[in-house]
């Protein structure tokens, strides 16, 4: 058996069996293998920032990596940005990166690289195979580490001849650390502080924003008057009806700081100490309210949920959590401009049951945490990292993951061409994904932040450089040229039946949705 093959088969045994693609000559031997080991799904993806963007979707829902197959130093490269917002997420992820050959570096071919610095930037554990006698044992390592909690990146690093040598034999899994719960004395010391009466806050992230958490934060939250918010971007936010609403920290510093106004303790439970998302003149940076005491319930890597189930036993027994209400807006219509408020309106109506919502909308988006926080239960996945251009790779691997779960992936137009071949692998694949590009011919975002910075008033030169026009994007044809059924509306009325249309039809679907310049 050839390294490549005992490396598969050790993939296979351990969890990992979805494969995101992207390979190049020094991965034939692995390409060949997946022959010899079927039950390893491969996916092609049409640029290696598709392949780690769908691979962090699949393992925010499955909870286990997906590996992604990358060329080289240049491959890895190619897939940082979607594996900087993978490494905030702290999702379970495995990168394969094809090497040259060991005894052909020496002769610095045109695509040699540092592949090993490239991935220490994002990786948490990174090895070279040196033997094809090795590549087992360190795959099975590999996807132990990117499983310790609270989940991370391995990088293995795979000569073209480590894959290709015979004398290789498959590894046996290896265990999986448990979290570490929370000290017994931290929770007391934490309900001590929320019995207290003085004005608290419980900032939420990772794991503590699934329906556990929230149920047991939201009974805190009950029992002792605390503020409940969650992480600005979180991984994966369990919401809906039925579930208890939490809100996002603002991305806006001066709107989270008035959320935090007043604190006397801020509580984290999973989440960092909040910071603004960029420094500006003549504002602090840390969100941190003056005066207020910070206090660890449970760090990232712990048992956070758990810690949050043994706080509400302390500090509200007996308090049932506030549910939020079944509730839906009404499907708009009309032959109105199209604006944001309505596209929200129309995916708060109609959004499936267990749906899962992979949200890059940016400034298009205001209005849909409002709109859909009584809709049916369904998954939030966020950008965690803020490098655009993640929503249609995560929403990939989201719908790679939960095949029987329909994804609905709501894409800002600037973000979209990032990442926009991401449709071609949606066709290819036959993903129940239906795509919904706001179109509003800027990176709006960017004009609001041109003006935040305290930059000089724009002119012609900077104006020019966040438009998206001359010529405007057609995402309609783009999305047809791909394999996807594609349609545009620029009504409300146009956008809430094409909606309708598309989330009834199984298979991919984009509707192009020309929104209403504000400002």
């Amino acid at each position: 058996m050839n390294g490549a093959q005992a490396l598969i088969r050790t993939l296979t045994r351990s969890g990992v069996d979805v494969c995101f693609s992207n390979p190049g000559t020094s991965e034939m031997h692995f390409v060949a293998a997946l022959d010899a080991v079927p039950e390893m799904r491969g996916v092609l993806c049409l640029f290696e920032g598709v392949a780690t963007g769908a691979a962090d979707g699949y393992g925010r829902m499955a909870g286990r990596p997906a590996g992604a197959l990358l060329h080289l130093g240049p491959g890895l490269g190619n897939g940082l940005a979607n594996l900087h917002n993978a490494r905030r997420a702290r999702t379970p992820l495995l990168l394969v990166v094809g090497d040259h050959a060991t005894y052909h570096k020496r002769f610095d071919a045109p695509l040699e690289s540092d592949i090993e610095a490239l991935a220490g930037t994002v990786s948490r554990w990174v090895r070279r195979s040196a033997r094809s006698a090795d590549v087992a044992a360190d795959a099975a390592e590999a996807v132990a580490a990117a499983m310790r909690p609270p989940g991370g990146i391995s990088t293995l690093i795979l000569p073209a001849d480590v894959s290709w040598s015979e004398g290789a034999e498959p590894a046996p899994p290896l265990p999986v650390r448990a979290p570490a719960s929370a000290p017994p004395e931290t929770v007391e010391s934490v309900a001590g502080t929320l019995r207290s009466g003085e004005p608290c806050v419980l900032l939420l992230g990772g794991p503590a924003a699934r329906r556990p958490g929230l149920e047991a934060a939201s009974r805190v939250a009950q029992a002792t008057g605390a503020r409940l918010l969650c992480e600005t971007f979180p991984a994966r936010l369990e919401r809906g009806a039925g579930i208890p609403g939490i809100d996002r920290l603002a991305y806006l510093a001066e709107f989270a700081a008035e959320q935090l106004a007043g604190a006397r303790h801020l509580i984290l439970a999973g989440a960092a100490a909040p910071v603004s998302f960029f420094a500006y003149p003549g504002k602090a940076s840390s969100l941190i309210p003056a005066g207020a005491e910070v206090h660890v319930l449970a760090e990232p890597a712990d048992d956070v949920s758990g810690a949050l189930g043994r706080l509400a036993e302390l500090a509200a027994p007996g308090t049932k959590p506030l549910a939020h209400e079944a509730e839906r807006p009404e499907l708009p219509s009309g032959d109105g401009h199209l604006t944001g408020d309505a596209v929200a309106a129309a995916v708060g109506a109609l959004l499936p049951e267990g749906a899962i919502v992979s949200d890059e909308a940016n400034t298009s988006g205001l209005w849909l945490p409002g709109a859909t926080a009584g809709a049916p239960p369904h998954d939030w996945l966020t950008l965690t990292g803020g490098s655009i251009g993640q929503g249609l790779p995560v929403a990939t691997g989201a719908a790679v993951a939960c095949p029987g779960r329909p994804v609905l992936a709501l894409e800002a137009d600037g973000s979209a061409m990032y990442t926009l071949s991401a449709l071609w692998t949606h066709a290819r694949e036959g993903l129940d994904i239906t795509t919904v590009i706001f179109n509003n011919r800027s990176y709006a975002i960017l004009n609001m932040e041109l003006n935040r910075v305290g930059a000089e008033p724009a002119g012609d030169a900077a104006r020019n450089l966040l438009e998206l026009s001359r010529p405007n994007l057609d995402f309609v044809a783009l999305a047809s040229g791909m394999g996807v059924p594609a349609s545009r509306a620029s009504t409300p009325g146009e956008f809430g039946a094409q909606l309708q249309q598309a989330l009834a039809e199984p298979g991919p679907h984009l509707i192009e949705a020309l929104i209403e310049r504000i400002g």
